[in-house]
């Protein structure tokens, strides 16, 4: 089959003929990708950053957001059939350590994650487990949501978190750093969830424009006085600040929007928390980071997008044009969510 594999850190990875996945468990299914994700962590892995984390050998496939048709199952697999659609949790779990069991699937004990730690999805196909796969509501089709898979799931989760906690009650407000491919979701999860007022921070006219269109009530330009801004609109801070950037300054930027007693929630990735103790503790502002999310999560985000109340902005790509879609991604070319497709 074909696959996308990184040979080096730093070099572009290239399109690979490579053996298809086999059955070798009971609960192992192996999924036909109808559309596969592209994310800024696939930069940061190419870029060398996940090296040591993963332990991954190379080459190997990258690919973790990922949605298609059940190929073949193992012969303990009852919750779906060949042919199905079904998106895939980013993580393959074992379902006995305690983490597991509290339903807390991204911190299992004895996980793998297929397009980190081990082979992903950009390919034609991809072994997961029974335990991974979600049936896709009728109608939907995979390449639709493909990127939900990590991209929805995180930003949702992060969402559902702070509401569960009680932090984004009515006359409450908002900041969404970063309106492009996690925000944008971000942004209609708060409208799905929640009575708070939400204000959007991006540098790009057309991403606050996708903003917008995705139901942000205030919109602001990073330019440079956003904090400004921000404090302007709410008086003296957000209840909540979701930073779907976490680089580029966009740290510190965050905790100063965050009023005292507010939370920022980490969610992109890339520079360091470089934060005075005392402005902490003086203002009991914290810091709430975010990991993806659980299936459960994930099966109530494809309720949503099957109710057409969470929508991905994206743009296509064949899997032999993944090296482009990088470099979009890399050049900031990209709004929204890249999808692969094989062909």
């Amino acid at each position: 089959m074909k696959a996308v594999r990184l040979h080096e850190y730093e070099q572009w990875p290239s399109l690979d003929e490579v053996a298809e996945p086999e059955i070798t468990g009971p609960l192992d299914v192996i999924v036909r990708i109808g559309g596969a994700g592209l994310c800024r962590t696939d930069l940061h892995i190419w870029e060398g950053l996940w090296a040591e984390k993963s332990g991954i050998e190379l080459p190997y496939i990258i690919g973790h957001e990922n949605a298609g048709w059940v190929h073949e199952v193992g012969a303990a697999v009852s919750n779906v059939e060949v042919g199905d659609a079904v998106i895939l949790h980013p993580l393959i779990t074992c379902g006995l350590c305690r983490a597991c069991r509290d339903g807390d699937d991204m911190h299992c004990s004895h996980q793998a994650f297929p397009g980190v730690s081990t082979d992903g999805g950009w390919a034609q196909l991809l072994k997961t487990s029974a335990r991974s796969v979600v049936a896709l509501p009728d109608g939907v089709e995979p390449a639709a949501v493909a990127a939900h898979a990590d991209a929805g799931l995180t930003a949702y989760h992060a969402v559902k978190k702070a509401v569960m906690r009680g932090m984004l009650l009515p006359g409450t407000t908002a900041v969404v750093i970063g309106a492009g491919g996690l925000g944008h979701i971000g942004i209609q999860s708060l409208k799905a969830l929640s009575p708070a007022e939400i204000v959007v921070v991006d540098p790009s006219e057309e991403a606050l424009e996708l903003a917008r269109s995705c139901g942000a009530d205030h919109l602001v330009r990073a330019d440079g006085d956003q904090v400004a801004a921000v404090h302007e609109l709410t008086g003296n801070g957000a209840e909540v600040v979701f930073d779907f950037v976490g680089e580029f300054g966009a740290v510190q930027k965050a905790f100063d929007m965050t009023k005292r007693a507010g939370s920022h929630f980490v969610i992109g990735y890339g520079e360091n928390i470089d934060v005075p103790t005392i402005d902490v503790i003086s203002s009991e502002r914290s810091f709430v980071g975010n990991l993806v999310g659980t299936y459960n999560d994930l099966a109530e985000l494809m309720v949503l997008a099957g109710q057409g109340r969470i929508d991905l902005h994206t743009r296509t790509f064949d899997l032999d044009d993944a090296v482009e879609a990088m470099q979009e991604l890399h050049h900031g070319r990209l709004p929204g969510r890249g999808i692969l497709v094989p062909s």
